[in-house]
């Protein structure tokens, strides 16, 4: 309904939206986390009786970003992240000489893990991550020199 569309819900007002002619969706609005440190909000709801909840970026709150540096792609050296994960192991130091091919680092991504090999022969200069630390892709893992 507009007014939802346009305004937002209160809580516990349960509202149908037809998605289709003879389809409608009982969407009822239970409630609203507190907001997290990167600025999303978690809103819990009930769609069809089901139990549900998602993630949203609340755009009144002003969040300080912080970008991380990006791998450059002309730098053989410089690794980046293949894909959105966790740091879950590393299994170089800074200064330790590393053969193109061998393992320097473990992601964890949607519960599977991912092997990060050496992309060139040389030693590491850079570590530029930590366990436990999130990456979104081509951010810098490590410099190879």
């Amino acid at each position: 309904p507009t007014p939802q569309f346009f305004y937002g819900m209160e809580k516990g007002l349960e509202i149908a939206a037809e998605i289709e002619p003879g389809k409608a969706l009982i969407i009822k609005f239970l409630a609203l986390s507190e907001p997290h440190p990167d600025g999303m909000r978690t809103v819990f709801f009930e769609l069809n009786g089901q139990p549900r909840e998602v993630s949203v970026r609340d755009k009144s709150l002003q969040v300080a970003a912080t970008s991380r540096v990006k791998a450059d792609p002309a730098q053989p050296g410089q690794l980046g992240a293949p894909i959105p994960g966790v740091i879950s192991s590393i299994a170089v130091e800074t200064g330790q000489k590393v053969k193109k091919g061998d393992r320097v680092l473990v992601m964890d991504a949607m519960k599977m893990q991912t092997t990060v090999y050496a992309p060139v022969d040389g030693a590491i200069t850079k570590i530029a991550v930590q366990v436990s630390q999130a990456v979104e892709p081509k951010d810098l893992l490590l410099v190879i020199g």
